[in-house]
């Protein structure tokens, strides 16, 4: 199995797979969404993480699931955290053989 080593961000799927094939502005969307202008400018901007909230109701108005945006979203989440985290003094746990 390979793992992605710079997934995208949600907000980057949101506007190629989306916004842009739909010739829909962020503002539109947010209009559609019921959420404020601002949450979905700063997303599709990747300025912000993508909520719970959020990802119901773009799974509610795309037709998609909810899990589908949360897994974008932890898949960048780790990724981030795999390239900043400094695992360096940790040793992992030696387990005992039987």
């Amino acid at each position: 199995m390979t793992l992605l080593t710079n997934p995208s961000h949600p907000g980057d799927m949101l506007v190629e797979l989306y916004l842009e094939p739909l010739g829909m502005s962020a503002i539109t969307l947010a209009r559609r969404l019921d959420v404020p202008r601002k949450r979905i400018e700063r997303l599709v901007k990747c300025e912000t993480t993508l909520s719970i909230d959020t990802a119901i109701r773009l799974s509610k108005f795309f037709g998609t699931t909810a899990e589908f945006w949360i897994n974008l979203q932890c898949a960048h989440d780790l990724a981030q955290a795999r390239a900043d985290v400094d695992l360096s003094r940790i040793t992992p746990l030696a387990v005992a053989a039987k």
